[in-house]
């Protein structure tokens, strides 16, 4: 605590209004003083991971539910830092989660504690990296494993071989789409048949605000609005209905209330397959992916945006231009 020249990371487990709080605190010295950032961990928010109530679309969620049931393959969520990712595979796990499965997660650090689940953190200083972590976990006789995230070749070249034989493994890594995690991969140096042969699905994904239920109000989608989100303007047809928020004491007068996903999903399939072996870049694979019919991040989020769950603003400032 009076080490104050140098950064330091550390964890504080407390007790608070009968709930377990786990907070994860950094600290970095600056020239006025050191600078402080909690993140506020509920360890009781686990039970109320429910994979149907992080806002899949209905196709999206079918589709994905029937993938995490497959008994070996990679699954791939993506996105950047603070987008969900952990909170969408913990909700993955816990539907998959039964006494006649053994599943064992390799993390950085261990963000919730999941019952039933053998959870391994990370140490580097003695040795226990992703890579040799998941050695080990090979060897335990696992039927689903849980990679925190694919950060090298290494890792990458173990996860596949967990899935050539006979595990399901989830994972993460940091692209800004689906499509960006396959060439993400090939930028590594994996082989490309060995992605086509145990890559299985890719989910994207961001977290918008949701809009509050008490202060939103209807408003007309203005045509510049559309166009940011690639939708026609069509003459003589009127303009789609949005919800603004004006901020209530509900919501604590910012206008938000929680937040949800807007999801983009990448199922490999034999065409997507054949693709992949011809080591394509980004654009060639969305544009494949899009004639099949994926829906991209800032489609599901404009379906949001007319739902009303959320505020065209919120979609286009997570988002990224395509």
């Amino acid at each position: 605590i009076a080490e104050k020249r140098v950064p330091q990371d550390g964890r504080i487990n407390l007790r608070v209004l009968g709930k377990e709080i786990d907070l994860r605190v950094s600290c970095v010295p600056t020239l006025h003083g050191e600078s402080v950032v909690m993140r506020i961990l509920d360890q009781g928010s686990i039970q109320l991971f429910d994979i149907g109530k992080l806002g899949f679309p209905k196709d999206t969620y079918g589709r994905f539910q029937r993938l995490i049931h497959r008994p070996h393959g990679i699954i791939l969520v993506t996105g950047p830092t603070g987008s969900g990712k952990t909170t969408t595979l913990y909700a993955v796990l816990n539907g998959l989660n039964s006494p006649d499965k053994k599943i064992i997660t390799i993390e950085d650090p261990v963000e919730y504690q999941l019952e039933g689940v053998n959870q391994i953190h990370v140490n580097a200083q003695v040795g226990l990296t992703f890579a040799s972590g998941l050695r080990t976990i090979l060897r335990q006789d696992p039927d689903i494993i849980l990679v925190g995230e694919i950060r090298d070749k290494e890792t990458a070249d173990i996860a596949i071989q967990a899935s050539l034989t006979g595990h399901l493994v989830l994972s993460t890594l940091h692209t800004n789409d689906a499509c960006g995690a396959i060439t993400r991969l090939l930028d590594m140096g994996v082989e490309d048949y060995l992605i086509a042969s145990t890559v299985i699905g890719v989910l994207a994904q961001r977290l918008v605000r949701v809009s509050c239920s008490e202060c939103r109000k209807p408003v007309q989608m203005t045509p510049e609005i559309l166009k940011d989100f690639g939708m026609p303007v069509e003459k003589g047809k009127p303009l789609p209905t949005a919800y603004s928020t004006e901020g209530c004491k509900e919501c604590g007068f910012t206008g938000y209330v929680g937040r949800k996903g807007i999801f983009e999903f990448l199922p490999v399939d034999d065409e997507i397959r054949s693709l992949v072996i011809g080591k394509p870049d980004t654009p060639k694979l969305r544009a494949t992916a899009k004639r099949k019919g994926m829906r991209f991040l800032r489609e599901d989020g404009f379906m949001k945006v007319l739902e009303g769950m959320t505020t065209p603003e919120e979609v286009l400032r997570v988002t990224q231009e395509d």
